[in-house]
């Protein structure tokens, strides 16, 4: 769920890098830029597109040796391809500069997508880029920018808008995406909005490794699966029943 380099040019001035296009942009565009012709991303889908990402940097903080901190995650460095599967781009020079000159992560210290240690001390961890991600699944289960100055004072700052109601049943179900129009399972949500909580977490002693949040993503995904397989079970009886009964009716009326 990387971003791969294609190539590169070192021509006439020119230092270029270049990636592979993907169609649907970013995730920042599905979830924000909304219009009469966007098809709104479903629950699942909007699961599989944290599951990726998620993985996309557990291969890069427990699998890259040595660990590489991406320093800038976001919904914009997530490229989305046809199958909306999520692709982690703005990583490749990561490693290469150090936290006290790296400037392109100074983007997320003022959009809300920033731990509260980076702001203070500058110091890009692999838990910093834990909370980012969590950040990112709020994107997710809510449509709302990490930062957005049109909203009330109270609701500017998506994290902490969000925080103290991610354990209320009641208040999260009115958190969610409207362009979801109600079509999430309760249970799934719940449990969505448990990992966004321990990612976001102040101390960052407390965040979890990202193989963690993978682990917890897979098993919804896979009770997703499940259920979506009882369903179309279910459907399945439904229709045989009634086809019986269209069948004993016909045989009634033929007697």
């Amino acid at each position: 769920n990387l971003s791969e380099l294609v190539g590169y040019c070192c021509e006439h001035g020119q230092h270029l890098l270049v990636y592979d296009f993907y169609k649907n942009g970013s995730l920042q565009d599905l979830l924000h830029l909304i219009n009469e012709d966007s098809n709104p991303l479903s629950w699942n889908t909007r699961v599989k597109i944290a599951l990726g990402s998620a993985r996309a940097l557990e291969y890069l903080h427990e699998v890259c040796s040595p660990s590489v901190v991406h320093k800038n995650f976001n919904s914009a460095n997530i490229l989305m391809d046809a199958e909306l599967n999520p692709h982690l781009s703005d990583c490749g020079l990561a490693c290469l500069i150090p936290n006290a000159e790296y400037q392109g992560a100074h983007h997320n210290l003022s959009s809300g997508y920033s731990a509260p240690e980076v702001s203070m001390s500058g110091q890009y961890t692999l838990k910093s880029d834990v909370y980012s991600f969590g950040v990112v699944m709020l994107e997710l289960l809510t449509g709302r920018k990490p930062f957005d100055s049109a909203r009330p004072r109270s609701e500017q700052y998506l994290v902490r808008w969000a925080t103290p109601q991610l354990h209320d049943i009641d208040a999260l179900d009115k958190m969610v995406d409207p362009q979801l129009q109600g079509l999430y399972p309760a249970k799934s949500l719940s449990r969505f909005a448990d990992v966004i909580a321990l990612c976001v977490q102040p101390e960052p002693e407390f965040r979890p490794p990202m193989s963690e949040v993978v682990q917890a993503l897979v098993r919804l995904v896979q009770r997703a699966k499940m259920n979506k397989k009882v369903l179309a079970g279910d459907v399945q009886d439904a229709n045989r029943r009634a086809d019986d009964r269209d069948a004993q009716d016909y045989m009634s009326k033929s007697v």
